[in-house]
C-alpha cells in the first residue's frame, strides 16, 4: 500500500474489531508473530513502520518525523477504511502510538503501551538525547549493521533477553541484520526520542482507556509507567515478574494473555 507517497508493508489477519500493532526500533510487524494466537477474535494490522522491514526506507530523515508517521496511520485506517482502532505499540511503536492518539483520539477505542514514553520533557533532555542518536545513525552508516547490532544487543535494556533460548536469540538478530541501514539511521534522526515533541501534557487530555505493560526488570521503564498513570485520566500499569524491555519476546504468554484480557474488558 502506498501512503504519502511510500510504499507500506501490512500484515491484516483475522476478523473482528481492528488492533492496529506498532513495533519498536529495528524490528517489523512479524515480530508481533507470538501474539497473534491471542488476537484470534480481531482483525491484526501489523505495520513495518518506515525505514522498518519491507516498507521503504526513504532518504529524507524528515519524512521520518513523528507528526509525518502520525499522518500516514490515519491515512493507513481511511483507505482500509477503519473508524476507530485498539492500539498497540512497544518502545519506538509505543511512542508513536500515543503521538497518534493525541493527534487522533476519536479514531483510538483504546490504548496499549508496552515499555513506552511521551518522551523527554525539556529541551535539554531531548538536545542531548538527540545528539546520542546522531551518533548512533552515523555508527549505523559507516560501521554497518553488524557492528551496530553487536552494540545494540549489548546494552542493558536487552540484557535479559540473553536468557532466551539460543535459537530465539540468533532469530531476533537475524530480524535486525536484515533492515535498511538508511532506515535505521534515519528513524533515529527523524523518529528519535531527542526528535520528537513531548506528550506528557497530553495523557490528562485523552480519552480512551490505557494500560501500560512494562518488565519488573526494566526499572526505568516502570517508573516511567507510574509517572505515566498519575498523570492519565484512566490508566492502570502491569508489572510482569521477570521480565526486561520486549515483553511479548520474553514472556509471550503472559504477555498475550494481558492484552486479550484488556481488549476483552475494555
Amino acid at each position: 500500500m502506498v501512503i504519502n507517497g511510500v510504499p507500506y508493508h501490512i500484515d491484516i489477519r483475522g476478523e473482528g474489531t481492528p488492533v492496529l500493532l506498532l513495533h519498536g526500533f529495528t524490528g517489523d510487524g512479524s515480530t508481533w508473530d507470538h501474539l497473534l494466537p491471542y488476537l484470534n477474535n480481531y482483525k491484526s494490522i501489523a505495520v513495518d513502520l518506515l525505514g522498518h522491514g519491507k516498507t521503504d526506507s526513504p532518504e529524507d530523515p524528515q519524512r521520518y518525523r513523528i507528526e509525518q508517521a502520525v499522518e500516514d496511520l490515519s491515512v493507513l485506517l481511511e483507505e482500509l477504511d477503519i473508524t476507530e482502532v485498539y492500539l498497540l505499540g512497544y518502545s519506538m511503536g509505543g511512542r508513536l502510538a500515543l503521538a497518534f492518539a493525541s493527534a487522533y483520539p476519536e479514531k483510538v477505542k483504546a490504548l496499549i503501551l508496552e515499555s513506552s514514553s511521551p518522551g523527554l520533557k525539556t529541551e535539554d533532555e531531548r538536545k542531548l538525547r538527540a545528539e546520542g542518536d546522531e551518533k548512533l545513525a552515523d555508527m549505523i552508516l559507516s560501521q554497518g549493521l553488524n557492528e551496530f547490532v553487536d552494540y545494540w544487543e549489548g546494552i542493558p535494556l536487552f540484557s535479559s533477553q540473553k536468557r532466551l533460548p539460543a535459537a530465539e536469540q540468533e532469530a531476533i538478530r537475524q530480524n535486525r541484520l536484515s533492515q535498511n541501514p538508511i532506515g535505521l539511521a534515519n528513524s533515529l534522526r527523524g523518529m528519535g526520542t531527542g526528535s520528537q515533541p513531548s506528550y506528557w501534557k497530553e495523557l490528562s487530555n485523552l480519552p480512551m482507556g490505557m494500560l501500560y505493560i512494562v518488565g519488573e526488570l526494566d526499572r526505568k521503564f516502570c517508573r516511567i509507567a507510574v509517572e505515566m498513570k498519575e498523570s492519565a485520566r484512566n490508566a492502570s500499569v502491569i508489572k510482569v515478574p521477570g521480565a526486561g524491555h520486549a515483553l511479548h519476546v520474553e514472556e509471550p504468554e503472559k504477555f498475550g494473555t494481558i492484552v486479550r484480557k484488556f481488549l476483552k474488558n475494555t
